[in-house]
């Protein structure tokens, strides 16, 4: 028996958490999933924080605790691995659906590809979804200036300071120069119309 299973079952004699095996992993993996879309590697890190939370509450020689924490991460691993190759986790369509809500949210192609960087996605995948089309970069930035109600969808007339703090709202959210001026110039009636465009691609 490994160490996982030696200190499993000593810690249920006295009550205290038990650490998650290989069945228990795999439940909270399928439940995880069930609820969220995720990327390979935020299921894998859904894992490591159940077992950390074991390791965190155990009590006992902390070498075989550690021991028991990278024999249940080795699970975690081989588990993740088995739901990739079942198809339930799909990194590809788990990038390719997030790039596409973002971008309908107002999100720039730069802060799009960032943020599956931060989800686990590899860096080529990210940066592909990451790389919209000029016509979808200037629909993201109108999405966004209407949540901020800024450019065509000001509620007053902009002086030059207003017309700077906006262009830093683009550009802190990724924009380039050239579209943030497009989606500022731009009529509200052909703005909405833009993201009306987005949002049903």
């Amino acid at each position: 028996m490994g160490a996982a299973g030696t200190l499993s079952n000593r810690v249920n004699k006295d009550r205290a958490p038990i650490l998650p095996d290989r069945a228990a992993l795999h439940e909270a993996a399928l439940s995880y999933l069930a609820r969220y879309a995720a990327s390979a590697a935020g299921v894998r890190r859904v894992l490591h924080r159940r077992i950390e939370r074991w390791a965190a509450q155990a009590e006992g020689d902390r070498a075989e605790i550690a021991a028991a924490v990278q024999d249940a991460k080795r699970v975690a691993a081989d588990i993740v691995a088995a739901l990739v190759k079942a198809g339930a986790i799909d990194d590809a369509a788990f990038a390719e659906s997030r790039a596409r809500s973002l971008a309908r949210g107002g999100r720039s192609g730069r802060a799009i590809a960032a943020h599956l960087l931060q989800r686990g996605i590899d860096p080529d995948m990210a940066a592909a979804n990451g790389g919209l089309s000029p016509e979808d970069e200037l629909a993201a930035a109108l999405a966004l200036a209407r949540r901020r109600r800024i450019g065509p969808f000001r509620t007053k007339a902009a002086d030059p300071t207003a017309l700077h703090r906006e262009a830093a709202v683009f550009a802190r959210a990724g924009f380039s120069r050239s579209v943030a001026v497009a989606a500022q110039d731009m009529p509200a009636d052909e703005a909405e119309g833009i993201i009306r465009r987005l949002r049903s691609s």
